[in-house]
This record gives C-alpha cells, structure tokens and sequence, in this order.
C-alpha cells in the first residue's frame, strides 16, 4: 500500500497525504500528473488517494469500485427512528440514551452511527475495525462527512474508533466496560444486493466468531451480547444466544442477556 493524492491537490492535500503516510507508515507516492493505475502498476502495491473531499481505497484488482466512507443506510435508519419506528438492532441491544455501546466489527458504521443516536451526548459509542486502512477512512469520513441531517452528523462525530483484531481489543478491556457488546462478522457471501457496501468487501476482514471471543465479550459487557448472523448459523444454538427471529430477513439478530 501507498498514498498519494487527488489529480489537483493544494498543498493542503499534499499534507494530509504526507501525514496519512506517516501515521500508516506506508510510502508516499507524489501524484505528478500520473494516473492512479499507472503508479500501482509501477508500484506492485494497491494505493490510499487522498482527496479535497474524501478519501478512497483503490486495488489493482479488476474492476473493483475504489471504498470510501459513507453513512450508507444510516440516513434513511435515523429518519426512521425520529419518526417513532423500530430499529431491529436498537430494539435487540435494548439501547436508551445514556448507554454504551461496542461495535466490534465496526465496517462502515451504520450500526454505530444508529447506536450514537439513540443513546446520545450522554452515552458511549466505540469501534473496533480490524483493517488499518478502512479505521484510517472511518476515523477522517465520522468527523468529516457532512450530511443535512444534522441528527446524523452529531451521531457520527461522537464514535470512537479502534484499529486491532476485536478478539485482541477486547482482552485489553475491563470487566464490564460497555452495557452493549455488539458482533456483526462479514459474511463470506453478500446477503444484500447493497451497493453501498460491497467495495468493502474487497478490504473486509473475515475472521470468524469464536467462543473465546464470546467469553471476551460476556466479560467486557454488561447487559448483552449481540450477534448478526446468516439465519441458518449454526452459531447462535453453538454460543448460547437466543435468537430474534426476523421474518423474511437473510440475517437474525441473537441476544445473550447478562
């Protein structure tokens, strides 16, 4: 991996590009007018491009669109709720404001997002995304993507995010620091047609779900333990969750209540 910036950056771009090489500890690649598959191929590597808006992921790979954060469905999640529906998640961790949150498998945040909504200025919201890019991305898009929703905006700029394996992070916490511990593992095959999510697939991790990672979790939670998984899994029966079953849903929600 290297950086390297937009095809017009100011020297504010070039900066930034400079700094995120430093904090990644990865080459930078001065642009000079060169397109971005012409310094990957010369490189060998796949390329973080820092831009005036946004920052983006590219692989040599294929056809594969470039990742960059956006709040994906968490727009249309929010609106929902101001309206007095139900969300799935909001309803199975039991959130209300004022609670903490741990979204171990933080990805592009929806779910995060949703949870920093509901439980507010008062409440706790952290991620934990295993892959140094995408946590670089998610740390700069929460505090820099600007929504007119301003309900979103708050929700996202109150997240925390960590970079490590979430087995590995979560041994570093205490006992009962989160009222919520909250596991959405990427499913080897997508279940939704989302557009929205799938260039992230490109980077995502697919480490599984362990009972040592469960026993982790029950430990770092205080209240429960959520897990998202394929309605068939063998998982839920495997840990002990009891399962909210979701009709016509790809995925279920299971519970551990602590």
């Amino acid at each position: 991996m290297f950086v390297t910036t937009c095809g017009r950056a100011n020297q504010i771009v070039i900066e930034k590009a400079q700094q995120a090489a430093d904090t990644l500890s990865i080459p930078y690649v001065p642009r000079k007018k060169r397109s971005i598959r012409y310094h990957m191929e010369n490189t060998g590597q796949d390329c973080l491009v820092i831009g005036k808006e946004r920052l983006e992921l590219h692989t040599r790979e294929g056809d594969v669109e470039p990742f960059f954060f956006h709040p994906n469905s968490a727009s249309f999640r929010i609106k929902r709720l101001l309206r007095g529906e139900v969300d799935p998640l909001v309803e199975a961790a039991g959130l209300k404001e004022g609670m903490s949150f741990l979204d171990c498998t933080l990805g592009l945040a929806s779910d995060s997002i949703i949870a920093s909504h509901v439980v507010g200025q008062s409440g706790k919201v952290t991620g934990i995304e295993a892959n140094k890019y995408i946590s670089h991305i998610l740390v700069h898009g929460l505090k820099e993507w600007i929504s007119p929703l301003q309900e979103l905006n708050r929700a996202m700029n109150r997240i925390d995010v960590l970079n490590g394996p979430f087995q590995e992070e979560l041994k570093k916490m205490p006992d009962d620091a989160f009222d919520v511990v909250y596991m959405d593992p990427m499913f080897e095959e997508a279940l939704t047609d989302s557009q929205g999510i799938n260039p992230i697939r490109r980077w995502a991790s697919y480490t599984g779900v362990t009972t040592e990672g469960i026993e982790e979790a029950k430990r770092v939670a205080k209240r429960r333990v959520i897990l998202k998984e394929h309605y068939q899994s063998q998982l839920f029966e495997e840990m002990g969750f009891e399962v909210l079953k979701r009709p016509s849903a790809k995925f279920h929600f299971g519970v551990i209540r602590l």
